[in-house]
């Protein structure tokens, strides 16, 4: 479903309104893609947008990240909010507890990707906790050849779903997702009781999107591309124009924490 939005005036009131939650995926939402995972940048203001939107909502604000929580938390960094990382394999509460879900053995799938990757020098593999990635993104020819390559490997791993995302492929256990981590956040404080809004750009997004619209909220697209969410923006500058003009609005804060 495309829906799209005029300049975020849909975000900005769903961001600005007592009682949401709010749940933010990384690369390509809050940040422009790079070419390497190592390559993005957070745009001046974001940070301190963030923590003023968290405050506004009770804390109730997190990143969903296909990312390893450590690599959010030194993005944000002085910032530390909630994290779930690596699609939900680890997770971070508003309390501080670190949780990890058990993941299968996914170095067979590690060990394929890497011989590919050093035959061919545009291949970038990015191993997390339970889960490898596979970017081509320096080598876009290669994408049927990576896509033959991961789907192989990952047929001989029990409980791994492999995801094809942006320029990247994404070998994960299959028992999580972003709408699990979600999921988890929202029956805990502060978000408990809240109206979930979650912004994402990829297919790893999608579990989050139809989680948070069962759940009564609101799924946001960014970019193109086809989506269940029920709500676009163009592009990560959209977003983040509508999270700092936010994080400044003259709606009063909630306080039902």
């Amino acid at each position: 479903m495309e829906a799209f939005m005029d300049d975020g005036a849909a975000l900005l009131q769903l961001l600005s309104a007592p009682g949401t939650a709010v749940f933010l995926d990384f690369d390509g939402t809050l940040v422009d893609l790079a070419s390497t995972p190592d390559g993005v940048r957070l745009e001046p203001g974001v940070v301190e947008a963030l923590a003023l939107l968290a405050e506004r909502h009770g804390g109730a604000l997190a990143l969903i990240s296909g990312r390893p929580v450590a690599q959010i938390d030194a993005m944000l960094a002085p910032l530390v909010v909630p994290v779930a990382g690596v699609h939900g394999v680890e997770r971070r509460g508003a309390d501080g507890r670190f949780t990890v879900a058990a993941t299968p053995d996914v170095s067979p799938v590690l060990a394929r990707a890497q011989a590919l990757a050093a035959l061919y020098p545009g291949l970038l593999v990015e191993q997390k906790r339970g889960a490898v990635a596979l970017h081509y993104r320096l080598a876009p020819q290669l994408e049927q050849l990576c896509l033959q390559e991961m789907t192989a490997a990952v047929q001989a791993c029990p409980g791994i779903l492999l995801l094809h995302g942006k320029m990247v492929l994404e070998a994960k256990p299959a028992a999580t997702d972003k709408g699990g981590a979600i999921a988890a956040f929202m029956q805990e404080t502060p978000f408990a009781g809240r109206r979930p809004v979650f912004a994402g750009d990829d297919t790893t997004d999608e579990a989050g999107f139809a989680y948070v619209q069962q759940a009564g909220g609101q799924g946001v697209k960014v970019g193109s591309g086809p989506s269940a969410a029920t709500l676009r923006l163009a592009s990560p500058g959209a977003l983040r124009a509508a999270l700092l003009a936010a994080s400044v609005s003259p709606e009063g804060a909630d306080d039902d924490n």
